[in-house]
């Protein structure tokens, strides 16, 4: 009998947020450092991790992906994205950073849950490497809540706030799909209606829903609604239901190693072809391959030896 491959080592470094707050700010010496030391395993945390490069040499490795720092660069990484930094031979380097607890603050903060799902997906899409000067304005306010934070003066949590919900927004506007529609704010009662029919469908998608009933739960005919629907979505009620099931059976298959049936059957759908059919048609491929997609980087965990340490 073959004997089992052993998993490469992968490390979980789980911080606590203080109390009342959704940052933790990790700064001053213990942060001038030889990174990577006698390490060579990826980790990943709990909560997202905003780092910014003051002065050094050496690599970062973003789950697959290579990436080179000199000084003046900033990293968003988002939780439980593999990763790694480790400065060049003999060198060292200044980091700082901040973890932020993003759903806590940013649903406690925006006025809807579709809003504040939409900015997160956005944040959690990827992870940015920029140096200091492709955006300023990110970098100032990294550096400006960092400050902050070092600083302790009165009313400085509010402060900090403030302007974490402006950087949050700014990642979002970064990493948005290009091809993603831009709704204006000024659309009134129609928007509303669309919120209260997707915030709905955000709470529901799991279960068996019929077009007649959603209608009648935002006070409009059913004409109205899939009229409503083509001219501001571009798509009817129906696609859009299936649209948010499929997005939340590939966060099952990135996260998870459940059987692709039981998770169609989780998002509300009766069959595997209809399935299937759907899934193909959001995504372009089937959810065996996109289970296997390199870039679900929250599946590939499932491939390591992870053991758990408390923060750095």
């Amino acid at each position: 009998m073959a004997k089992k491959r052993k998993k490469p080592k992968m490390e979980f470094r789980y911080y606590q947020m203080p109390a009342g707050s959704p940052i933790l700010a990790l700064l001053g010496q213990k942060w001038v450092q030889n990174y990577g030391n006698d390490v060579d395993y990826l980790h990943f945390h709990n909560y997202l991790e905003i780092g910014f490069c003051y002065e050094g040499q050496g690599r970062m490795l973003l789950g697959e992906e290579e990436v080179r720092f000199s000084g003046r660069e900033f990293s968003v990484i988002p939780p439980n994205y593999p990763h790694t930094t480790d400065s060049d031979l003999g060198t060292i380097s200044r980091w700082e950073y901040l973890f932020v607890d993003v759903e806590g603050f940013l649903r406690s903060f925006l006025d809807t849950p579709v809003k504040a799902d939409k900015v997160i997906q956005r944040i959690y899409s990827k992870a940015l490497f920029l140096e200091e000067n492709q955006s300023p304005s990110i970098s100032a306010k990294i550096l400006k809540i960092m400050n902050i934070m070092r600083d302790g003066e009165e009313f400085y949590l509010e402060e900090a706030k403030g302007i974490l919900a402006s950087l949050l927004v700014e990642i979002a506007r970064i990493n948005r799909d290009s091809g993603e529609e831009r709704y204006s704010e000024g659309r009134g009662k129609i928007m509303d209606m669309i919120s209260r029919f997707q915030d709905y469908i955000s709470d529901h998608y799991m279960e068996d829903l019929r077009i007649d009933e959603l209608a009648e739960y935002c006070h409009i005919s059913e004409t109205h609604l899939r009229r409503i629907f083509t001219t501001y979505m571009k798509m009817s009620p129906l696609e859009y239901i299936n649209t948010i099931r499929i997005q939340a059976a590939c966060d099952y298959l990135k996260k998870t190693d459940q059987p692709i049936a039981d998770v169609a059957h989780k998002c509300g759908f009766t069959t595997n072809s209809t399935f299937n059919r759907n899934f193909r048609k959001v995504t372009g491929m089937t959810p065996l391959e996109w289970r296997k997609r390199p870039e679900n980087y929250e599946q590939q965990l499932l491939k390591f030896d992870i053991h758990s340490e408390e923060g750095w």
